[in-house]
């Protein structure tokens, strides 16, 4: 049997030179080594912070640092906790408000906008992601804040009974309004992923559920939502490590009390912020103490990203097996059952 040929060449395979396999073998190996190095990259950082942050750890101890409710540049005690509680209350502020409104526009985008305005409002949504931190800080401080207050005080008043929501006085700036903003600063990059997988949603499935007399909203609720879970998770998760990792407005929204907040429409203090504020007259403890800071940040957005990537694989593991026991026509007979109990 004679050897393959390349298609358009006039040499055989056999015959091939071995400088002719070497734009492969430099890509494989070129491509190996740049993510080798980001790899090194982290461990890089993580070790220059472990280095910096070591005399704050050895005065206060790990645990110490890290859950102790006292942060007081004159004296000398730093405890990182209500920096903590402040960045996790405003992140997690930012996922309930952003995500919901994310995920409704990305099923408008593809599901229910005329196609004539589907592209414009792709592009309205993706140019949100271009506006500065600082611009969404000022913003938010100087005209969004003055406007909600009066409704924010009317909240607090009547969920006075609500432990952390209700009661006390509302301050400009607050918890509230950082969480708002950044749940608009991470609306793009949620609604963009989301939008792209709820895309690779096959036809014939949004096909059967109409064509078993399903309404549009229960075709979405059954045949595009479920298929779309492991995706919108993970752009859910990516939007809150940048909600985590956000520093110049959140400096500029969440104030400058290094203490627990009382309730929600008070101000507080994050890690990201405390940084920003004071790295730049900080010596000796105090900047050993905010290099701490910027490590748990860090150990924090790696927790996210690890649970992120943990909840996708078992949306997807789990949407494999469904398939693998439902077989071929698993997903017709789901959604007839549903229509027909519907």
């Amino acid at each position: 049997m004679e050897a393959a040929s390349i298609p358009g060449g006039g040499r055989r395979l056999l015959l091939r030179s071995p400088l002719a396999r070497l734009p492969d073998r430099a890509l494989k190996y070129g491509l190996t080594a740049l993510a080798a190095l980001i790899l090194a990259l982290i461990v890089y950082f993580f070790i220059r912070l472990v280095g910096q942050a070591r005399p704050a750890f050895a005065r206060f101890g790990v645990f110490g640092f890290a859950f102790e409710n006292e942060w007081n540049v004159s004296a000398e005690r730093f405890g990182a906790l209500p920096l903590l509680v402040g960045t996790l209350i405003t992140s997690a502020l930012a996922l309930l408000i952003g995500v919901p409104v994310a995920v409704a526009s990305a099923i408008y985008a593809t599901e229910l906008c005329p196609l004539r305005l589907r592209a414009a409002l792709t592009v309205l949504v993706e140019l949100l992601a271009a506006v500065p931190s600082v611009v969404y800080g000022l913003w938010g401080i100087f005209f969004l804040a003055p406007k909600l207050q009066p409704a924010e005080q009317w909240l607090a008043d009547r969920l006075s009974f609500v432990p952390f929501i209700g009661g006390g006085v509302v301050t400009i700036p607050n918890y509230f309004i950082t969480g708002l903003v950044l749940a608009i600063m991470i609306l793009p990059i949620v609604s963009a992923i989301s939008r792209e997988v709820m895309a690779t949603v096959p036809s014939d499935q949004k096909e059967a559920a109409m064509g078993l007399g399903a309404t549009r909203w229960e075709m979405i609720r059954m045949a595009v939502l479920p298929y779309c879970r492991s995706g919108i998770v993970g752009g859910a998760m990516l939007g809150l490590g940048r909600a985590i990792g956000e520093t110049i407005a959140v400096t500029i929204l969440i104030g400058d009390a290094p203490q627990l907040g009382s309730h929600l429409f008070g101000q507080g203090y994050s890690l990201a912020a405390s940084i920003a504020n004071e790295f730049g007259e900080a010596q000796g403890l105090h900047r050993s103490a905010l290099f701490a800071a910027g490590l748990v940040l860090f150990v924090l957005t790696l927790l996210v990203n690890g649970i992120a990537r943990a909840l996708v694989l078992r949306a997807a593991r789990a949407g494999s097996a469904r398939a693998g026991v439902d077989g071929d026509d698993g997903r017709g007979r789901h959604i007839a059952e549903t229509v027909a109990g519907a």
